[in-house]
């Protein structure tokens, strides 16, 4: 009796374990310097296209997702630490990443873009050659495009791709590559750099951002992709970006 009576304890409170088990969120780990894809709002809460994105294929798919803002340059480590389960960062799908991580399918199409100050007349990626530009460190526009296209740019590096279009508008460097919903939003939208910076030219490559999580979390990659299947089926994606990118 007693002892049927501890194996039943025992398997109430297994029980118990499994369902605070599957309760427990899943970290995402954004870098909210990427407006409008993902930033920090007035209560630095983390908040753009990638996160509700991801908030709605998480309620498609079941998951129960907590965001946490992280440093682009330690965001890989802390998806390997375990410290998070998976990046929602506009991390472009590249051959190169896939080796390391575990990918969704494509949530969001870009294009680099090239930013500089009102009155350059640069046009192309062969006119920055000789010339300063910068960008957000370990980003596809300067690990990926520049070295594709040959560039003898001389590139400067930046932990956030806002001090660099800082610089920009400081005169200091002469173009800021980095992907084009971003270019636009800082040449557009912030009104410290109204007449003073613009989007010189957008690249035609495409690239696609997808949710990255740990190569062997394969179970993980299929119910995102069910989740974001769903989310594109019912026109959910469409109002993600009418609200944070424009029609």
């Amino acid at each position: 009796m007693i002892r049927l009576f501890s194996a039943t304890l025992l398997s109430l409170l297994l029980c118990a374990s499994l369902a605070n088990a599957a309760e427990k969120p899943l970290i995402v780990a954004s870098d909210a310097t990427w407006p409008p894809i993902e930033m920090l709002d007035e209560n630095k809460n983390v908040v753009g296209y990638s996160i509700d994105y991801l908030k709605a294929v998480a309620k498609e798919a079941g998951l129960n997702v907590e965001f946490r803002n992280t440093a682009w340059d330690g965001i890989f480590a802390a998806l390997e630490s375990r410290q998070a389960d998976i990046i929602a960062s506009s991390v472009t799908i590249t051959d190169k990443r896939k080796k390391a991580m575990g990918f969704s399918d494509p949530y969001c199409e870009i294009r680099q873009a090239v930013v500089v100050s009102t009155n350059s007349d640069l046009k192309n990626l062969k006119e920055l050659d000789g010339k300063k530009v910068g960008g957000q460190i370990g980003t596809t526009g300067l690990v990926e495009t520049l070295p594709k296209a040959k560039s003898k740019a001389i590139v400067k590096t930046y932990d956030e791709v806002g001090l660099a279009l800082e610089d920009l508008a400081k005169g200091n460097i002469d173009a800021v590559i980095c992907d084009d919903p971003v270019a636009k939003f800082y040449a557009n939208k912030k009104q410290e750099y109204a007449g003073k910076l613009k989007v010189a030219f957008i690249t035609d490559d495409v690239e696609f951002y997808g949710f990255a999580v740990r190569k062997s979390d394969t179970d993980l990659v299929k119910k995102l992709n069910e989740g974001i299947k769903a989310v594109k089926e019912k026109g959910i994606d469409k109002q993600v970006v009418e609200k944070w990118i424009g029609k």
